[in-house]
């Protein structure tokens, strides 16, 4: 009887809001304004932080998703730092033997442009006809149809310093990323230690305990689930390319596999990449698309069904949360930003959920 006569109390709490007195209502219009200005100044703060902050989100979102590898590399008996050495090398091998897969590629692109240039030229004559009809057109509505002719500059190597100047910020945050995530997996365990004993309680302290156990298992789950896709993507890509008689299918396959851990920018990208290289590369136009057509049938394919099927069922992501996640850090972080917005997510979804439940509680 008393605890039913309790319940009704938090309902007539939420009734009464409008009745307030002016200044409780006056209080919590502050509050809410404080949290607003305080979420503003975070975002604020990310942003302009960003060369600091990215490299540091990133090295720990990867080092709580690598964890449970450094784990049982211990179980086999190897140290903690000796596995953390062991996981940033490979991690560092992997990304070498992706740039070492891609930038040959890309060198003899970016060298064979005058060559390159005049057999688009070439294959751009089968629009001819498109092209007369479109400065017909212009001619009889009174304008000139060469006027907006551009003639294709040369290449020159002016573009080297301004390369330069480009590339050197994100090379010293990768090398700032890898020493951080060195640093966090070997001394992961112990920051888990010093966090759960912050808390006083036994049950909050079984509460953080859950949350970080929860995080690791998801993260880690989300890497494999992923890293699986992307490879599969980028061998299927890469078969595409050889059957379509496109040069250098291997490491236009590993560049699909890399990009797509970049949600929607990343599969972009490497279509704009396929088309140009296949147009360049191939003996008719229309050949020279058949690559991109093919990558373009397996991403529609693999985003609309396996993606969200797997990743869905496993992880329960909703699709509008990924996408406003995905549009806010890309807009943040750029592309990096996009690679972490599903992680981040993740750990906000299982922050919620464990928060909530234990309140409920």
């Amino acid at each position: 009887m008393l605890r039913e006569g309790r319940r009704p109390r938090p309902v007539a709490q939420a009734e009464d809001i409008g009745d307030l007195h002016p200044r409780d209502r006056l209080r919590r219009i502050s509050a809410w304004s404080l949290a607003t200005l305080a979420a503003l100044a975070a975002v604020c703060a990310l942003y302009l932080a960003r060369d600091l902050m990215l490299p540091i989100v990133a090295a720990f979102v990867v080092g709580v998703m690598l964890s449970p590898l450094a784990q049982k590399l211990e179980a086999l008996r190897v140290p903690r730092t000796v596995a953390a050495l062991l996981i940033v090398c490979g991690v560092a091998l992997l990304i070498a033997l992706v740039i070492a897969l891609i930038f040959p590629r890309v060198s003899e692109l970016t060298t064979g442009l005058p060559a390159l240039a005049a057999s688009l030229n070439e294959k751009l004559h089968a629009f001819d006809g498109l092209i007369g009809f479109w400065h017909r057109l212009i001619s009889a509505a009174g304008g000139d149809p060469t006027s907006g002719s551009v003639e294709l500059p040369l290449p020159n190597l002016g573009w080297v310093p301004p390369t330069i100047g480009i590339l050197l910020p994100p090379i010293t945050g990768f090398l700032f990323f890898l020493v951080v995530l060195l640093l966090f997996i070997a001394k992961w365990p112990d920051l888990r230690r010093g966090l759960v004993m912050t808390f006083a309680s036994r049950d909050s302290r079984l509460t953080v305990l859950k949350i970080l156990n929860e995080i690791e298992a998801g993260l880690a789950s989300y890497l494999l689930t992923v890293t699986l896709i992307n490879v599969t993507v980028g061998a299927i890509t890469g078969v595409i390319c050889a059957l379509t008689g496109m040069p250098h299918a291997i490491g236009f396959g590993a560049l699909a596999a890399t990009l797509n851990f970049i949600p929607v920018v990343g599969p972009i990208a490497t279509f704009v990449v396929l088309v140009l290289a296949g147009v360049v590369t191939a003996p008719t136009f229309a050949q020279g698309l058949l690559p991109a057509a093919g990558f373009t049938l397996l991403i529609v394919v693999e985003g609309q069904f396996v993606t969200p099927t797997i990743i869905g069922r496993q992880l329960e992501l909703n699709a509008l949360a990924v996408l406003l996640s995905l549009a806010f850090w890309t807009w943040l972080w750029g592309p990096m930003g996009a690679f972490l917005s599903s992680p981040i997510l993740i750990v906000a979804l299982i922050l919620k959920e464990r928060l909530y439940t234990e309140d409920e509680h």
